[in-house]
């Protein structure tokens, strides 16, 4: 299982999870609920409770990924298979241009 916090801003919008059985999830924290129940990341995901769940990843964060020939030297570099599509998320996307950052969660600390 790999995960991801989510900034806006800054700000922990939420954690976005790729399964063991390949399904993707994005929660909002209950904290960004309460305080920016209007600061959506994207608007096909307004803020709500309840969580988005997929077989595929998220339209939204699969258009942070890279194309052309910088997913190429992403994918060289850091020795990524192109289909790998949540690796290439959480290896590319920390320093996004824009609101959205994407920061990994190392496995050691989501076995707390």
């Amino acid at each position: 299982m790999r995960r991801a916090r989510i900034l806006y801003n800054d700000t922990l919008a939420g954690l976005l999870t790729e399964t063991s059985d390949g399904e993707y999830i994005f929660q909002y924290e209950d904290e960004y609920v309460a305080n920016h129940p209007g600061q959506f990341i994207t608007f096909t995901m307004p803020v709500t409770t309840k969580p988005y769940k997929e077989n595929r990843l998220f339209p939204f964060f699969e258009g942070m990924i890279p194309e052309g020939w910088l997913l190429e030297i992403a994918t060289k570099n850091w020795k990524i298979n192109p289909n790998d599509r949540m690796g290439l998320l959480l290896a590319c996307c920390k320093n996004c241009i824009g609101a959205v950052s994407v920061i990994p969660i190392p496995e050691e600390e989501d076995e707390e």
